[in-house]
């Protein structure tokens, strides 16, 4: 029975691919999300310039980054469920249409014509559904076997290292030679690109209900999208919430030290800002070889539950080794490591919960997932400038060994499933 249902799903799934292929529409999703990656960070490059330029200081900006994490928080399991009912397509071309408005207004902001601080506010407006990068996890959810979904998710990582470079290096570049309006025009165009090509070569739908798949709940149907008793529910199932509570409590100490990173690197590593960015460019890198090959790689010998303990247990080191180091020297050393818990527990926390709902509900677990950096990135801020002020760097350290001891213990009791299980 369930031969004859996953043949009849693929049936279903090839009769929504259109032209393109299963292998070409996952392809075309990196392609998509470095791209947007690579705006993301091309206005990292310029954002602090252009608040100094508008006459605003280090607390309006961290206003913005809040109200931007916040709209982020909040959009994250909506933008996800809109996934799952409309599908691959919709999803994409909604997300880069609203980048293309926050790429918009960001260069608007940047015209000496134009208020350009009242526009300047209103940028976090579009970032409730700017969601490329989950939209682009539940394409490559959908259209992967379960055993390949940790290595097909981890490939993202080398989207994520190619974003970080190139658009530093084209924001610093194109800002430097043009001004800072042209980073902002160039994001804006890629952007429409982006949406033409979602509107025109993503698959309607890239799900599938096999024969085997369980019923959907009563009432579900008529759920809409800000049905948050049904975004909810997903966390109740079986083997959900405590992986969901992992990679929530696990990944915030280390979120919040990469909060503080800018700060850091400049009163405690005493780091100029170009040597700053050669440190940003060394974490890029690393990501795409840990995250894009070795999390692959490792997920072909061990189960998920081994690899989520493994990278737990390194960042209790990793956190030991924090409160220990004195200079940047220190910090390059436990860098690899640091990086190898990170995209271990991203990458193994997305697939396990993807495979612990059914099909029709990836999109909207996936969002629930994009929310957990969001809420770092808008309760470090704070959290991580109180901790900074009151005890300095190692208290960073101390916290992640701490609260990763606990998670470990955790998970040394908690039934994981194997690598090629999926919970109904």
């Amino acid at each position: 029975m369930r031969g004859t249902g996953a043949a009849g799903g693929q049936g279903q799934r090839s009769s929504r691919m259109g032209s393109l292929g299963r292998s070409q529409v996952i392809i075309l999703s990196y392609v998509l999300v470095a791209l947007e990656l690579t705006c993301l960070f091309m206005r990292f490059s310029i954002m602090p310039y252009l608040t100094r330029q508008l006459g605003l200081d280090s607390v309006a900006f961290g206003y913005l980054q809040t109200a931007f994490g916040v709209l982020q928080l909040l959009g994250g399991p909506v933008f996800g469920r809109f996934a799952d009912q409309h599908g691959a397509r919709a999803a994409f071309t909604l997300s880069f249409l609203a980048s293309s408005a926050f790429y918009l207004l960001l260069a608007a902001a940047c015209s000496p014509a134009l208020p350009g601080v009242a526009l300047l506010y209103a940028l976090p407006l579009p970032a409730a559904l700017m969601h490329g990068l989950p939209a682009a996890q539940m394409v490559i959810a959908d259209l992967s076997a379960p055993e390949e979904r940790p290595a097909a998710l981890g490939r993202l990582g080398l989207c994520f290292g190619v974003g970080m470079i190139s658009g530093s290096l084209l924001g610093g570049t194109l800002s430097a030679a043009c001004g800072l309006q042209c980073p902002a025009s160039v994001a804006l165009v890629a952007n429409l690109v982006a949406a033409v090509l979602s509107f025109t070569c993503i698959p309607i739908s890239t799900k599938v209900v096999s024969a085997d798949a369980p019923a959907a709940p009563p009432g579900r149907p008529d759920a809409g999208v800000f049905d948050l008793k049904a975004i909810s529910r997903l966390l109740l199932r079986p083997g959900v919430l405590p992986v969901f509570l992992i990679k929530v409590v696990s990944g915030f100490p280390s979120g919040l030290f990469m909060v503080m990173f800018s700060i850091i690197s400049m009163d405690f590593f005493q780091l100029d800002a170009a040597e700053a960015g050669y440190l940003t460019s060394f974490f890029g890198v690393l990501q795409m070889v840990i995250q894009g090959v070795v999390i692959g790689r490792l997920s072909s010998y061990f189960s998920e539950g081994a690899l989520l303990r493994a990278g737990v247990l390194v960042f209790v080191v990793v956190g030991l080794a924090m409160a220990l180091m004195s200079n940047v020297f220190h910090f390059c050393l436990l860098m690899p490591g640091l990086v190898f818990s990170l995209c271990a527990l991203n990458v193994v926390t997305d697939s396990m919960l993807t495979k612990a709902v059914p099909e029709s509900d990836t999109g909207t677990m996936l969002g629930l997932c994009a929310s957990v950096q969001p809420l770092t990135r808008t309760l470090g801020p704070t959290v991580g400038g109180l901790l900074y002020r009151s005890f300095g760097v190692p208290i960073f350290g101390h916290v992640q060994f701490a609260t990763n001891v606990l998670v470990l213990l955790v998970l040394w009791r908690l039934p994981l499933p194997q690598k090629t299980d999926k919970v109904w």
